[in-house]
């Protein structure tokens, strides 16, 4: 039963992260590990300020967000 509930709420987290738009810092340290092992990994904090910074700054003078 705590097996199916971690991994109800795995599942969770994923699917909130998606829904606001954060990508995945595990896909992405997945992603480093197997198609560049010869570069370091951002740490978890740097991940989310870049995606943050990514997502809502603005470009050209125009916001990159969609509302």
């Amino acid at each position: 039963m705590l097996k199916h509930l971690r991994k109800f709420n795995a599942y969770r987290k994923q699917f909130i992260s998606l829904l606001v738009g954060v990508p995945s810092y595990e896909t992405y340290v997945e992603h480093m590990k197997t198609h560049h092992p010869d570069q370091p990994v951002k740490s978890r904090k740097q991940f989310f300020c870049e995606a943050q910074e990514e997502r809502y700054n603005a470009k050209g003078g125009k916001v990159s967000r969609c509302c």
